[in-house]
């Protein structure tokens, strides 16, 4: 499994994020260092999405 790498700026993979799901919400998106779980969590409930895949989509950002 691959590890969550936030690399670059975080508000525009936040930004990409909801362009791709509109029904993210900055508070869903709210990014803190290590604290990565949680926030996999909230976009796996929103998404239907598994953490892998949520993981490498975020890493291609």
């Amino acid at each position: 499994m691959d590890d969550l790498r936030i690399k670059g700026n975080w508000n525009q993979i936040k930004g990409k994020l909801k362009q791709n799901y509109a029904n993210l919400t900055d508070d869903d998106l709210t990014y803190v260092e290590g604290k990565e779980d949680e926030l996999l969590g909230k976009l796996q409930e929103k998404t239907g999405k598994s953490k892998d895949e949520l993981k490498k989509e975020i890493n291609k950002m």
